[in-house]
Order: C-alpha cells, then sequence, then structure tokens
C-alpha cells in the first residue's frame, strides 16, 4: 500500500517532540503572532493547530491560558535584549547610541504590544510586569557597563530608560512623515538627556 498522498506527495513526517521542545514551539507560534494580534486576543485553538496538536494537549504544556500568554510575553522580552544588544567591539558612548536607537526601533515595531506591557494590559497578572522589568534591568546594565557608571548612579539609568521608552511610544504614534524630529534626532536627545541627569546626580 503507498504512503503517497493524492497527486503524488509523500506525508509529512510526524516528528515526536520532548516536552521542553513542544513548549519552546508554542511559544515560538504565540510569538509570530503576537506580531499579527494582540496577546490576549490569541487563540488557543489556533496556536494547537499550527502545531499540530489539540487543544487539551497544549494544556498539558501549560496549565492555564495566563501560563502560556506569560511565556509567550517572556520570551518576547528576552528576544527584545537580544535585538537591542550592542557591537560590544564598539566604544563606550557609541554602544549606548546603538542600544538607545535599537530600542527606539524595536518599540516602533512593536508599539501595541510594548504599549500594553508598559501599562500592564498585556496580561492580567503581576508576573507580567516583571518582564518589563527585566527588560529594563538588562538594558540598564548594559548602560553602565558601557559607560563605566558607578554603583550609585544605577538607579538614575534605569530611571532614563523609562523616559526614554515614553519618548520613543509617543515619537512612533505620529506618522512617519510628520515626526517633528528624526531617529537620529531622537536618539541624540536622549542619549544628551542621559548625560545631563548623570551630571546632576550624586
Amino acid at each position: 500500500m503507498s504512503d503517497r498522498l493524492p497527486g503524488g506527495e509523500v506525508p509529512p513526517v510526524r516528528r515526536r517532540l520532548s516536552a521542553d521542545d513542544r513548549r519552546r514551539q508554542l511559544v515560538g507560534i504565540g510569538l509570530a503572532k503576537i506580531v499579527e494580534k494582540p496577546i490576549q486576543d490569541l487563540s488557543l485553538d489556533d496556536i494547537a493547530a499550527e502545531a499540530g496538536i489539540s487543544r487539551g494537549l497544549l494544556f498539558h504544556y501549560f496549565p492555564t491560558k495566563t501560563d502560556f500568554y506569560l511565556a509567550c510575553i517572556a520570551a518576547a522580552g528576552r528576544r527584545m535584549l537580544r535585538t537591542t544588544a550592542p557591537d560590544p567591539d564598539l566604544p563606550g558612548e557609541a554602544q549606548v547610541e546603538e542600544i538607545t536607537r535599537l530600542m527606539v526601533e524595536q518599540i516602533e515595531r512593536r508599539r501595541d504590544f510594548y504599549l500594553a506591557l508598559v501599562h500592564g494590559h498585556a496580561v492580567a497578572d503581576p508576573r507580567a510586569s516583571e518582564v518589563m522589568d527585566s527588560v529594563r534591568d538588562g538594558s540598564t546594565d548594559r548602560v553602565v557597563l558601557a559607560l563605566g557608571v558607578p554603583g550609585s548612579q544605577r538607579d538614575v539609568v534605569r530611571a532614563w530608560w523609562a523616559y526614554t521608552e515614553d519618548r520613543a511610544l509617543t515619537w512612533s504614534a505620529v506618522p512617519t512623515g510628520e515626526r517633528p524630529v528624526s531617529l537620529e534626532g531622537l536618539v541624540a536627545e536622549c542619549v544628551a538627556a542621559l548625560h545631563a541627569l548623570l551630571r546632576i546626580s550624586p
């Protein structure tokens, strides 16, 4: 008996995934869909179907819908830190400029998702805010390391990131041709604000 489908196509070989690989697969599907719609609107039926499993099996890997959403949000936070990492071979000042530009670009591309994270609308669970905290902490540590900022001023750098995020969210809400400042101009203003804050802080 032939294993070929009508038309001569060979059916795909179904591979049994380990539990970790299956979780990664499901989160990867969720991450791809976050680009298209708010995370709270994701259909778990669609996620399971794309993974080739039942909705019930999805809940074997993630006990609740919130657990799945939080896993997707955490993965998005890790990806955000990866995509905003500076070139370590650049001088410190250039690294800070690059981190800032990459973060502004990231916020512009994923503005709705980022806005939901900042204001806690993505998932009604306090653990969601931990993702935003981890992104800010990671970005803060990069700036502190690049500029050699003393530990006593770390909180200043972290607060500056909140300012930069707000500037980027406001800037990206304006249509491209109507923005009062270019990307390069915005980055320069934010970096200048950082140095001003560091100068006046003890």
